[in-house]
């Protein structure tokens, strides 16, 4: 029986919530997570791992908001009050503290976790994420490296890396958005990344290969087309080709703005002032203040 099986059986056993809302904060499922651990604290509020798991949930769900951290704070509290040396309730509050503008408290609470187990990832993590938010691109790396040193297999780690390295131009990006890729083949977020690294550093054959496996993955995304079509464009001149593309990319999604506007260009390319015209109108329809369209616009009314 699976765990999901065994909770539609025992709604109510909080061991089984508790396992499954751990399970849903390693995969990132916070939504879940938020779910099973509230489902948990409500039916034992005595119980210090769904405490912490409830305020992991409220301070990783979608909007959270500054209550949401406060109350998150008051349950780590609670939690460290019993157990001062749990390591997920350290870099909780250390990430509420970061949330609500204290970066030195929360490197405080992190030096703390970091005393008590110097090999835990989550330390390391929630520091590369300070840091990258003040601009430290030089110790948000170090603590992200650190990072997947202690956990070869964290994939978040080396898409943010590869994040960071392509921000500062540096080729190495390549590398790891490919471990990326090798960990989670399946995630489009990661190819998209590799397939958009290799046309920026002019590895055109690769780029097109992860855009089409992009393209694979999830059939309702437009910008894989709309970069195979950008590549024929501007790339390799192949002006049939890249509209072809442009025109599945707009299929799927009619309003994608870098489509239309491309679109345009390649119409200019063509001599075909009046479709380009027409496909600049519907861009400016969508957003009337989209800059390069009105740029192209008052150049061919001149």
């Amino acid at each position: 029986m699976s765990l999901d099986e065994a909770l539609k059986m025992h709604p109510d056993s909080i061991a089984l919530l508790q396992q499954r809302a751990n399970r849903s904060l390693d995969s990132m499922n916070y939504s879940l997570l938020l779910q099973d651990a509230a489902r948990a604290f409500r039916l034992d509020s005595t119980n210090l791992e769904s405490r912490l798991l409830y305020a992991l949930g409220l301070i990783n769900k979608k909007n959270v908001g500054a209550s949401d951290f406060t109350t998150a704070q008051y349950h780590f509290v609670k939690v460290l009050s019993k157990d001062s040396t749990n390591l997920k309730a350290l870099v909780g509050i250390a990430g509420v503290c970061a949330n609500l503008g204290g970066n030195e408290a929360a490197f405080g609470w992190l030096n703390k976790a970091l005393r008590i187990n110097p090999r835990y990832r989550d330390a390391y993590v929630l520091k590369g994420s300070i840091y990258l938010r003040e601009g430290n691109y030089k110790f948000a790396k170090s603590s992200y490296e650190t990072a997947v040193q202690q956990d070869r297999t964290f994939f978040l780690g080396y898409l943010m890396l590869g994040t960071i390295y392509q921000y500062e131009k540096n080729p190495l990006c390549i590398e790891y958005f490919t471990t990326a890729c090798q960990l989670q083949p399946k995630n489009t977020e990661a190819c998209y990344s590799l397939a958009y690294a290799y046309e920026n550093f002019d590895k055109v054959k690769e780029a097109k290969r992860f855009y089409r496996r992009m393209a694979k993955l999830d059939s309702t995304l437009c910008e894989p087309y709309f970069h195979l079509a950008s590549i024929k464009h501007f790339t390799e001149g192949d002006l049939d080709s890249a509209m072809h593309w442009y025109s599945v990319a707009l299929d799927i999604n009619p309003n994608h703005i870098e489509s239309l506007h491309n679109l345009g260009l390649l119409y200019e390319d063509k001599k075909d002032r009046t479709n380009a015209l027409l496909t600049y109108a519907k861009v400016l329809k969508i957003n009337p203040e989209y800059p390069l369209t009105k740029v192209r616009v008052k150049a061919l009314q001149k």
